[in-house]
């Protein structure tokens, strides 16, 4: 309370006994008991209602010890299981929590962590990933606001996630590394990564490219193989010493047949070898059939028709047909696109076959096109022209968004040419991927576009020598292929054949066993709009094995996780109840348990760790040791914190209350004296 408050209090303390004497003491002549107990009551309303004016404030201040945090982070994973340090992790957490050093200095706090950090107290070690990363990032999230000092009580094998050597704590944290399990370094031939293409081509070859890595003084030699069922499908020799410890096996595959090929990567083990569970992993590809023919008709010869199917025909599993008017045009619905090059009068019956098949088509128009023909054949664009010839540069749309691909530079490139003429779009579908420019001035008019945006789009090129754009491509780049890839997603995109399911799931054809397996699926109602009211179920089924469940709503769209399965093969089965609309699907479980390919601790992993965080990597016999240096450090002790609490005196309504008594008391006695 301040000197200020202090005076006022003293002055209202004046001033109430001042007015109480001036109106019961002062000239008094007969002055009975009363009289001073009227005094007195006056007096104290006085002095407490100026009280509650002055209203000082009442400043409490408390005392409380602040503790540091002792964070014990405990590796809850497969790996300290398979390495059998369980009994040993129990140990080293219950002589850590019995110390009562510890418990003097520090608060205590365990968590668990496996792939995400867990904050439980008993460590199960059945984790099937690790990523100490993550979890050292969720702690120092934690622990933003308080000192703390991190005891992270692994092996030191991370399966998962960021490079944990090089976390970076905060201002206020210290890592302890405690390493447990043998650090021996023995000799092992490892398969440590095999990369792989999750979907292959139909009759087409697939890389596989396997790490192989070798820790060990003397040379050895062994055979890597690729097993497809008992068949060995590729092999290789391998040499290996100290210096050169690792090699790096590319293998192409044949993908023979469609579905998913489950594949077996081995490297020989040595005879001395301890650990032969890193030596071996499986691996699937699904092999899917993107073949697509693509019929080109003209009416005329012309360079650009062979630009096209160089173009279209550098993918191998598409095959572009080139025929003339003249020729058999029966067959048209074998064909998934139609390329309508320069159409004349003559493609009347082609046009009328097209939509009769509901079949995707490319126009590409140009000097030689008969637009009063195209104007009436069709009613997604109209051209105002006239019989004079017209160059035409390109401007890409930037908002145009239906596929990605990479600038080709079509904007630098020679013009095309088409008839004079200016183009109505009488569609609202209709996306340009290009405008025209025309004299140096760029307009709204296409030069490449798409009509629709489901199945049998419609795509339009208007104009000719595009072979100048593949030509001034090479000379660009040396190349073809941005180019190539600009016209085969454009062919890509309109040849689409698929059609709008009302249930659509989406999925892995196989998953790895440590691999959580999460089904998305998404229910569309009849006109086709996202439907957030659908009761969607699934049922899965395996050899001994059968699975029920409901699909929860998140993110826009239904999802089931089934966790960690047992490796195998299972078919499933969504069905939307009340439509009863349903799909089915099958999926495999590939046997891979990366958490016992670990054969010892990882000690220098750890003391890189320490040495980011200032500290020193401990043993399992060295834990008292840890807590001697946890005990000495000066930034671990206890702070003294102090709190101050005020309350100003108007809040304290007891005051209220005893004004109010006081004057009630005061009528009364009045009233009592019959002076009312």
């Amino acid at each position: 309370m301040d000197i200020s408050t202090i005076f006022y209090i003293a002055l209202a303390i004046i001033i109430a006994l001042g007015f109480a004497f001036f109106q019961y003491l002062y000239k008094s002549k007969n002055k009975r008991r009363e009289t001073y107990v009227f005094f007195t009551l006056r007096f104290l309303s006085v002095f407490i209602l100026l009280l509650l004016l002055i209203n000082p404030k009442i400043i409490s201040t408390t005392y409380e010890l602040e503790k540091p945090n002792l964070i014990l982070a405990v590796d809850d994973s497969e790996s300290i299981a398979h390495l059998e340090q369980e009994d040993t992790v129990r140990e080293i957490l219950e002589y850590l929590k019995s110390s009562e050093a510890l418990k003097e200095r520090f608060e205590l706090v365990q968590y668990n962590f496996g792939n995400e950090l867990l904050n439980s107290i008993a460590a199960q070690f059945n984790a099937p990933q690790t990523n100490i990363y993550a979890a050292l990032e969720s702690l120092k999230d934690l622990s933003r606001k308080k000192s703390a000092a991190i005891v992270l009580i692994s092996d030191g094998n991370q399966s998962t996630g960021r490079d944990f050597r090089y976390f970076k704590t905060g201002n206020n944290q210290e890592i302890y590394p405690l390493v447990v399990g043998d650090t021996t370094q023995y000799l092992d031939l490892e398969l440590s990564r095999l990369n792989v293409n999750t979907y292959a081509f139909l009759n087409n070859r697939f890389p596989v490219e396997v790490f192989i890595s070798y820790s060990g003084e003397e040379e050895i030699s062994s055979e890597f193989i690729i097993r497809s069922g008992e068949n060995v499908i590729f092999s290789k020799e391998i040499t290996l010493n100290s210096e050169n410890n690792s090699t790096v096996i590319q293998a192409e595959l044949p993908a023979s047949r469609l579905g998913v090929l489950s594949y077996e990567a081995e490297i020989i083990p040595l005879e001395i070898e301890k650990n032969t569970a890193n030596n071996t992993k499986k691996f699937a590809v699904e092999v899917i059939d993107e073949r697509s023919k693509i019929l080109l008709i003209s009416a005329i010869p012309h360079p650009d028709i062979g630009t096209f199917k160089k173009s279209i025909e550098t993918n191998k599993q598409r095959q572009l047909d080139i025929k003339y008017l003249q020729d058999d045009l029966s067959n048209l619905k074998e064909y998934q696109l139609v390329i309508l090059y320069q159409p004349s009068s003559g493609f009347a019956s082609v046009f009328e076959d097209l939509e009769e098949n509901d079949q995707s088509y490319l126009v590409v128009s140009g000097t030689q096109t008969d637009w009063n023909f195209l104007n009436r054949i069709q009613d997604f664009i109209k051209k105002d022209f006239a019989n004079q010839s017209q160059e035409i540069f390109s401007v890409k749309n930037l908002n145009f968004n239906q596929f990605q691909f990479e600038e080709v530079g079509f904007s630098e490139f020679p013009p095309l040419e088409d008839k004079f003429g200016s183009i109505r779009v009488q569609s609202n579908s209709f996306e340009s991927i290009y405008f025209q420019k025309i004299e140096n001035v760029e307009t709204s008019q296409p030069l490449i576009a798409i009509e629709g945006k489901g199945q049998n789009k419609k795509a339009f090129i208007f104009g000719e020598n595009i072979w100048r754009w593949r030509s001034a491509s090479y000379l660009e780049d040396k190349s073809f292929e941005k180019f190539d890839n600009f016209i085969g997603k454009l062919v890509q995109n309109i040849a689409s054949t698929k059609q709008r399911e009302r249930l659509t799931i989406d999925y892995k054809s196989f998953y790895y066993e440590n691999e959580p397996v999460k089904i998305i699926a998404n229910f569309f109602d009849q006109n086709y709009q996202f439907d957030p009211n659908a009761n969607l179920g699934i049922s899965v089924e395996s050899s001994g094995e059968n699975l029920e469940s409901r699909l929860i709503l998140r993110n826009n769209g239904y999802e089931v996780d089934f966790g960690n399965l047992t490796p195998g093969t299972y078919d499933f089965k969504i069905t939307e109840a009340g439509s009863q609309i349903s799909r089915s699907g099958s999926f495999e479980v590939i046997a891979y348990n990366i958490e016992q390919q670990f054969i010892s601790a990882n000690r220098n992993a750890m003391e890189a760790l320490a040495a980011s965080s200032g500290t020193k990597v401990y043993h399992q016999d060295q834990v008292q040791d840890m807590i001697n240096t946890l005990l000495s450090e000066d930034k671990y002790k206890p702070v003294q914190k102090s709190r101050q609490k005020i309350v100003p005196l108007i809040d304290w309504f007891y005051l209220l209350f005893m004004l109010v008594f006081i004057l009630a008391a005061e009528w009364f006695f009045r009233k009592y004296k019959g002076l009312i």
